[in-house]
């Protein structure tokens, strides 16, 4: 398994309304980062603070100027420590990762994914809350 190479795609997937945040994550916002609150609305998260509409894109992901040489679109989060839980748990699963065309995922593993799970939990151990 690769490490994540910021290609976006569980960004541009979830953004749009399959993404929430807790009622603690909420209130955090509101006290220490108002800028992030206006974007919530009644409990629903990228929501467009003028129109109360849902966003079709995360505010907070930028498009990133490539690297010397490279053609590919990076992606990085403006917000990357104050993100959401359901952000910071992503991926969860290889299904996750190959349903979603996850770039990290190689083909061996999907031969084992097993294996494959055990790395990724390794590799999200930071993000995710310990296992009880």
């Amino acid at each position: 398994m690769k490490n994540c190479n910021q290609c976006g795609k569980c960004c541009l997937q979830y953004s749009d309304g399959g993404l929430s945040a807790t009622a603690e994550e909420i209130e955090s916002w509101e006290i220490f980062n108002p800028a992030i609150a206006d974007y919530v609305v009644n409990g629903q998260i990228w929501m467009d603070p003028t129109t109360g509409e849902q966003l079709t894109r995360c505010p907070w992901l930028e498009e990133l100027s490539p690297s010397s040489g490279s053609t590919a679109i990076k992606y990085g989060c403006r917000i990357y420590h104050n993100r959401p839980q359901d952000c910071r748990h992503y991926p969860v699963s290889i299904a996750d990762m190959v349903r979603d065309d996850c770039e990290m995922i190689e083909a061996g593993d999907l031969d084992e994914p097993r294996k494959a799970q055990i790395v990724l939990d390794k590799l999200m151990a930071d993000s995710r809350p310990p296992l009880h």
